[in-house]
């Protein structure tokens, strides 16, 4: 047991509680009702989550980085038939050919996220098919690649978060802002961010939506088995530690006997994913690498995903209010 430590938006049902209306860019082009997504991780981000996610008010994602094409077509379909507001990240290095692209396009999407390569590829082909497309970017370089090459926006990927990383670690709060710098664009803000604070420190530097993973990684509908939310629970903030520095698969994982042994080699992470769906579902926690970010030192229960969101929006108008407040005494 867990212990504590162009389109029409659908509309659904608010979380307990009561909160004005947000209008903006990103909930215009996703129709959810807040600000905040959840993130597309690999075998995780399936419909039991994504549904759970948006019904709550925000925007719940599917996966396809796992490569399990037709299991990941069939979570598509269960969101297209649910009538919930969705979005499907397409991490286009790991992409063999058009297909999937070409499924996602047909079956209903409207929202995607472009990840892991240049989304100057397949963007005409879904720009030709109406969704809206957004690139996640861990630098300037990589936002102004985006940019121009004509994406609707960004999600702005900073080293706290959890999964694969640029081995060059830029921090979600100097990127937010360098990338606000170069683009007007809608930005995502990702990293770091489990509550309402942090998603007031993000729109603050110019977001206009935060996507969470660690904190949705750990919530009751998430279908890893509980000895890996627990793991979640009980880190601190430096609980994670970062595998491959040096490599190509580079990434921030929960510290455990396996992941602190890999990174003091400076062995391959790639090769330790074969058996990622033991610990991700049977809980064997040093059978691979279990995908955390820095934030899972803020995570202290697993709590239902509309708790969740209800309380990450209640804590953000309390943020802006307390800053509001703080400011005021700086006033001659």
């Amino acid at each position: 047991m867990a212990v504590t430590k162009g389109l029409r938006p659908f509309r659904p049902a608010p979380p307990r509680g009561t909160f004005r209306a947000m209008v903006n860019r990103v909930l215009a082009h996703t129709g959810a009702r807040y600000p905040i997504i959840q993130a597309p991780m690999g075998w995780i981000a399936r419909s039991d989550l994504a549904a759970a996610v948006s019904r709550a008010g925000g925007l719940g994602m599917i996966e396809t980085s796992s490569g399990e094409v037709d299991a990941c077509r069939a979570e598509i379909d269960a969101m297209v038939a649910a009538g919930l507001p969705f979005g499907v990240n397409l991490p286009l290095m790991f992409l063999r050919d058009e297909s999937l692209v070409r499924y996602v396009a047909d079956a209903g999407v409207r929202f995607v996220t472009t990840s892991a390569g240049s989304p100057a590829r397949y963007l005409p082909l879904l720009k030709e098919h109406g969704l809206t497309v957004y690139h996640v970017v861990p630098s300037v370089r990589a936002a102004r690649k985006a940019v121009e090459a004509g994406v609707d926006g960004l999600v702005v990927e900073g080293a706290e978060g959890g999964g694969f990383k640029n081995p060059d670690e830029v921090s979600l709060l100097v990127l937010l802002q360098a990338v606000r710098a170069l683009t007007d664009l809608p930005l995502v803000a990702a990293g770091g961010i489990v509550d309402g604070r942090g998603m007031a420190a993000a729109f603050a530097l110019g977001a206009e939506a935060v996507q969470m993973g660690t904190r949705f990684l750990s919530s009751a509908e998430s279908p890893v088995h509980g000895n890996f939310k627990q793991a979640v629970v009980d880190a601190d903030e430096t609980g994670t530690v970062v595998v491959n520095r040096s490599g190509n698969a580079t990434m921030r994982v929960l510290k455990t006997d396996f992941s602190t042994g890999l990174a003091a080699t400076g062995g391959p992470a790639a090769s330790s994913l074969a058996a990622i769906k033991r610990l991700y579902f049977d809980g064997e926690m040093d059978a691979s690498l279990a995908s955390a970010g820095q934030s899972a030192g803020l995570v202290d229960a697993v709590r239902p995903a509309a708790d969740i969101i209800r309380d990450t929006m209640a804590g953000f108008r309390r943020a802006l209010a307390d800053a509001q407040a703080r400011a005021g005494l700086l006033e001659d």
